[in-house]
């Protein structure tokens, strides 16, 4: 199972590698990428922090379910760390399933988790100022 966090441009197509298979009869990406705006604010870049060996344990542990919870699926995560340009990936899963309604199941389950679970911290930057986004959503504005 592909796992990992890199300073580096995701490649979306070695991404869905790390999961074809003869079994999957789907293939399903997703991809979040850096938008311009949040609310009423322009964003100019965001900036992501982790603890790497965490991180990937827990990615590790949701794939595990995900692929006891969908027999035949496979899940791989690649997640950004450093500075995400805007129209850049910030993270890319793709999870193959025997069957489509697993495959797109089995991805909103991965995403989900990983935003709950997984130890990675977001700062977006603003034109008038910053703010740090926990994975719940939560944020702490700077100014």
């Amino acid at each position: 199972m592909l796992a990992e966090l890199s300073s580096s441009l995701i490649d979306p197509r070695a991404v869905e590698a790390a999961v074809a298979h003869p079994g999957a009869g789907a293939i399903l990406t997703f991809l979040g990428v850096t938008r311009d705006s949040f609310g009423s604010k322009q964003v100019l870049r965001l900036e992501y922090e982790a603890w790497p060996e965490m991180a990937r344990a827990e990615l590790l542990r949701i794939g595990a379910e995900l692929e006891e919870r969908w027999p035949g699926a496979r899940v791989a995560f690649v997640h950004r760390v450093g500075v995400v340009a805007v129209g850049e990936a910030s993270v890319a899963i793709a999870v193959s399933a025997p069957h489509r309604d697993e495959a797109y199941q089995a991805s909103r389950f991965a995403i989900d988790q990983l935003k709950r679970r997984v130890p990675i911290w977001k700062k977006e930057w603003y034109t008038d100022g910053s703010s740090w986004k926990a994975n719940a959503g939560e944020a702490v504005e700077n100014g």
